[in-house]
């Protein structure tokens, strides 16, 4: 059997393996990212060697698709209420903590990551300082926990990863002997941060609104709507790929442009998918959101299989307990300092500050700069495995535990005193945050 078959074969097993068991694995601490992960370790060349390390070219293909649709469907489904009615919280956990979380996490890599240069060290600490909120699902998705700090989290994981990209790219161009530092900085600056925004903004919004055109004269079904939403991600980022730019960036952006067009907009009425009609309800996003979910599993079990397995053969104290840090003091300490006068208890303050799973951005960034093959870069690779690896195990283990337990705080504390945590917002959104392959968790 050739090894793409085995690989194949390994991933198709795995995936149908788990998705039998997903309702009754739903409320337990095995959560869908520890099984791929681990999985990946068993079958990669480390253990079983199933799965080798020949042929990266279509892993980072998966792996970028991954991030393409998850940025895309991500801001997609964010809206503007999210960021007003009650939007306090992600509103101060992305402007004043991500930028001291990457500011943390680069000062405390200084004497733990010796052999890295300054900017290596930074982009150590903007490749760890994106969260993904499926690696603890049942930390946003339990009813106990009060709507403000679900719809907080999710919000904040929905868009960190793409806000972290501006630094990244600028970053990777000042490191001596990458590709993007052929152009330099400034040169990196105009196609990869500007250009790529424009270009997503432009395809995001014609899209949007030719959708909408159609829709009002009942041309596109609603699988053809499923099916566009893939086209329009695809092309944002292929577009900006074309013009040198950054494909991430341009997707991300395209993401709210195609979103804010759609906004509001009533279905046409003749659009469906059979002769009695579509079903109700605006499900555009959801096979992207489903196939971006479904990639993302994937990619864990890949990168437990590629990067995690080699990296555990290699593992040093400074690597283990720069990952630990990086969980703990580099989450906690900047989410404590931005919710300073919020008048968020500190159990709330606690479980937010706990509740930040580094997932699939951080992987795909993380093997972006190991494809540079410049120094530093297989340091930094293991840093990164080490830490998501802990960070899949811990955040997914504790999530049902700990949101019982802070359900119940919050239960009794609002049931004695008027909290902030009480206050209404929307439901939170993005089921694809919540993990696609996961029965209803609680």
């Amino acid at each position: 059997m050739s090894g793409g078959a085995g690989t194949v074969l390994a991933v198709a097993g795995v995936t149908a393996g788990y998705a039998l068991c997903s309702r009754r694995l739903a409320s337990t601490p095995v959560s869908s990212a520890l099984v791929f992960t681990g999985c990946g370790v068993l079958l990669g060349p480390a253990v079983l060697g199933v799965i080798g390390l020949d042929e990266t070219g279509p892993i980072t293909a998966l792996l970028e698709a991954a991030l393409t649709l998850v940025l895309f469907t991500d801001a997609m489904t964010v809206r503007r209420r999210d960021l007003t009615r009650g939007g306090f919280l992600p509103r101060r956990l992305l402007g004043i903590g991500l930028l001291l979380s990457i500011a943390a996490g680069w000062l405390l890599a200084w004497p733990l990551l010796p052999g890295l240069t300054v900017w290596e060290l930074a982009l150590v600490g903007v490749i760890l300082a994106p969260t993904d909120a499926a690696l603890g699902k049942t930390a946003l998705s339990d009813r106990r926990v009060p709507p403000l700090v679900r719809q907080g989290l999710n919000v904040e994981s929905g868009l960190n990863d793409g806000m972290v990209l501006p630094f990244f790219v600028v970053l990777l161009a000042a490191v001596p002997g990458t590709s993007y530092a052929a152009e330099g900085v400034a040169g990196t600056f105009w196609r990869s941060l500007l250009l790529s925004t424009a270009l997503g903004l432009l395809a995001g919004g014609l899209a949007g609104r030719l959708l909408q055109a159609a829709r009002a004269r009942g041309w596109i079904t609603r699988e053809g709507r499923h099916v566009y939403v893939l086209a329009v991600a695809a092309g944002s980022y292929e577009l900006a790929v074309v013009a040198d730019g950054s494909g991430f960036i341009a997707a991300w952006v395209a993401g709210f442009a195609f979103g804010h067009a759609l906004r509001n907009v009533p279905a046409g009425p003749r659009e469906t998918t059979a002769p009695d009609g579509d079903g109700g309800g605006d499900t555009t996003p959801e096979l992207a959101e489903d196939l971006g979910g479904l990639l993302a599993s994937i990619s864990l079990l890949l990168f437990g299989a590629v990067l995690l397995g080699p990296a555990l053969q290699h593992l040093t104290w400074q690597i283990v307990l720069y990952a630990l840090l990086s969980l703990t003091v580099v989450r906690l300490v900047p989410v404590a300092l931005s919710l300073l006068g919020s008048g968020l208890r500190l159990p709330t303050v606690l479980y937010v500050g706990w509740f930040g799973p580094r997932g699939l951005a951080s992987v795909v960034l993380g093997l972006l700069v190991a494809e540079e093959h410049v120094a530093g870069t297989e340091l930094m690779g293991r840093v990164v495995a080490v830490t998501v690896a802990f960070s899949v195990l811990l955040h997914g283990a504790t999530a049902p535990a700990l949101a019982g337990a802070y359900g119940a705080w919050f239960r009794r504390a609002s049931s004695s005193a008027a909290l902030r945590e009480a206050a209404e917002v929307p439901d939170p959104t993005g089921r694809r945050r919540l993990g696609h392959l996961d029965g209803p968790a609680g």
